[in-house]
């Protein structure tokens, strides 16, 4: 019970981007950059491991801007044609590729990937890919002009290749979706819908990661607009309650998220964000203890999976190796209170 893991993302090693700096471009091309990459996930899982976590990631270190990763291979996608857009309802601004013809994969994504750390760890082993609505959010769309349809073909094309990495031996496969928390009446409209069909027919856990985003500055301005409670789970739980995911990723450390809004989901497995992201300090064992014990109150222990907010990589790697040993330390505390080791 009480199995640690992270929502993701851990900071880039400096030989393949300039560390911690969000949508860092890539310091390699072609055949050395994959020799790289490959080199950042041993290092991933070994950091994780290192710290004691239960179940790892790969660290997403295929990933340059968040979505960008997933979305180079598959046709359809226009990376000539990039614009700039607002993004999560004008949050903030990105550029991003354009929609110009069908969308189609042109191959396995992240196959090679997931297969070589599955070969590096005997550990359960999350990936995340990012979610179609997140997706349909992060790009500009001449094609299709509709967001549910458009959502709904790269639901397909997720389930896809999310079959393949399941075959591959992944244990848990999590679709990131950061716009949940913004668009809640299309969450409740085709949201669902476009994660039942990417999730349909696999055979590893599945979950879902909804967060206030990375701790940089236009998430934190605009989480400072959201008032003494942030209740945008409330909408969004009782509809992840009734669905066919597994577990859903949340934050709760250091945020106005009310813990009792974890009681809508009832019946799932929880990744509660114990672990603040958006600060370079690093907590201690029993801040980490003191938001598991809270959000026992409300899922049981095994159902509970302590968690850090969102992903690490605008850190330092000094920082989220802090973080990593804060993370199983404070948990650690929890279990022995339960009377577990």
């Amino acid at each position: 019970m009480l199995r640690t893991t992270i929502a993701g993302s851990l900071p880039k090693p400096g030989w393949l981007a300039t560390p911690a700096t969000l949508w860092a471009p890539w310091r390699l091309t072609g055949d050395a950059l994959v020799e790289a990459q490959r080199g950042a996930v041993l290092l991933a899982l070994k950091e994780q491991e290192v710290a004691g976590l239960d179940i790892v990631p790969a660290g997403e270190p295929s990933r340059p801007p968040f979505v960008h990763g997933f979305l180079e291979r598959v046709e359809g996608v226009d990376f000539t044609r990039r614009v700039t857009i607002g993004i999560r309802a004008d949050r903030y601004k990105a550029e991003v590729p354009t929609v110009t013809a069908p969308i189609r994969r042109r191959g396995p994504i992240h196959g090679d990937e997931v297969r070589f750390a599955r070969a590096r760890t005997t550990r359960p082993l999350k990936f995340t890919i990012p979610g179609p609505m997140t997706i349909v959010d992060t790009l500009a769309d001449e094609h299709y002009q509709d967001r549910r349809r458009l959502a709904l073909e790269f639901a397909r094309v997720i389930n896809e290749e999310a079959r393949e990495l399941a075959a591959l031996g992944l244990d848990v496969l999590q679709f990131d979706e950061p716009a949940f928390n913004v668009y809640l009446d299309d969450v409740a409209a085709w949201g669902i819908e476009a994660l039942h069909r990417a999730i349909e027919g696999l055979s590893c856990k599945t979950a879902v990661h909804i967060c206030y985003g990375y701790g940089i500055k236009a998430n934190v301005d605009w989480k400072a607009t959201l008032g003494e409670e942030w209740r945008q789970y409330e909408k969004t739980f009782p509809l992840l309650a009734a669905s066919r995911l597994d577990q859903v990723s949340l934050e709760c450390a250091n945020s106005r998220v009310p813990v009792e809004l974890l009681g809508l989901l009832r019946g799932k497995d929880v990744q509660v964000g114990a672990v603040d992201v958006a600060t370079n300090a690093i907590e201690t064992p029993e801040q980490v203890a003191d938001v598991v014990r809270r959000a026992l109150s409300y899922v049981p222990p095994d159902r509970l999976y302590p968690c850090t907010n969102c992903g690490m990589v605008p850190l330092t790697r000094e920082v989220a190796r802090g973080k990593l040993h804060a993370l199983v330390s404070g948990t650690a505390l929890v279990r022995r209170e339960l009377g577990a080791s």
